[in-house]
């Protein structure tokens, strides 16, 4: 059976795309899309990704209309949060280490959910 081999676009409405893309730019560091076919776009380090449909009525990542949540891989948690708080970005650390690493939520400017997940590997 053929199979995807990754994921190669994440498309979502904004109210301003443009300044939205250049919050994440900024904070995250995922860099905007670009105008011509010469430059490369963003590329993300080889890892683990989870592709995982919730129940429709979850709480785990917002009001029921809130359709998607994105999780973000980084190599130093703490040094995320405390970037994104020096910016003035309110992040939640979760207090409890997994098997799997450490996560931290927030939200973008356009009250979408993000979570931030450093590996434990």
């Amino acid at each position: 059976m053929e199979k995807v081999t990754g994921i190669g676009g994440f498309f979502f409405r904004s109210r301003d795309p443009g300044a939205l893309a250049e919050w994440y730019e900024k904070h995250l560091g995922v860099q905007k899309v670009p105008d011509n076919y010469e430059e490369e776009p963003w590329s993300q380090s080889a890892g683990a990704t989870v592709f995982a449909p919730f129940k429709q009525d979850t709480e785990y990542f917002g009001s029921p209309e809130q359709q998607w949540m994105i999780n973000f891989r980084v190599a130093d948690l703490d040094a995320m949060v405390k970037q994104l708080e020096a910016a003035g970005i309110s992040v939640e650390v979760e207090a409890e280490t997994y098997p799997n690493g450490r996560f931290a939520q927030l939200k973008d400017p356009d009250d979408n959910p993000i979570q931030l997940w450093e590996p434990s590997n």
